[in-house]
């Protein structure tokens, strides 16, 4: 169970992914980022909020290794941290911020609790 688990919670990362390295314009319309004269911002959305997530839920499942999910885990903690320090400090639309974090930290809360104890 916590393997199948796991491997869902990888394949979540990659297909999350994947939205931001092949549809980086959807994506950030969907994090209410705007456009700016540049292209710059469809090149970091394809590295940090694709090509990052993808390469790492495929590497954790090529691993297959409790410390690999327990990273990961660590990954979305660091997420949903910046994720409700900014819903205290930015004001964000607070639907949508705690929907994203909420997801974010029932990964983390998983990955980590779950894995922990066989990493060690």
């Amino acid at each position: 169970m916590v393997a199948t688990l796991n491997v869902i919670a990888a394949l979540l990362t990659i297909g999350f992914g994947a939205f931001g390295f092949l549809a980086p314009a959807h994506t950030a319309s969907a994090l209410d980022l705007a456009p700016t004269n540049s292209t710059m911002g469809l090149s970091e959305m394809r590295a940090s909020v694709g090509g990052l997530f993808v390469v790492t839920g495929i590497a954790v499942i090529w691993l297959n290794n409790p410390m690999a999910y327990v990273m990961l885990g660590i990954v979305y903690s660091g997420a949903a941290l910046g994720r409700f320090v900014s819903v205290a400090l930015d004001n964000p639309p607070l639907a949508k911020a705690l929907i994203f974090g909420g997801i974010e930290l029932a990964l983390a809360v998983w990955l980590i609790s779950a894995n922990f104890n066989k990493a060690t």
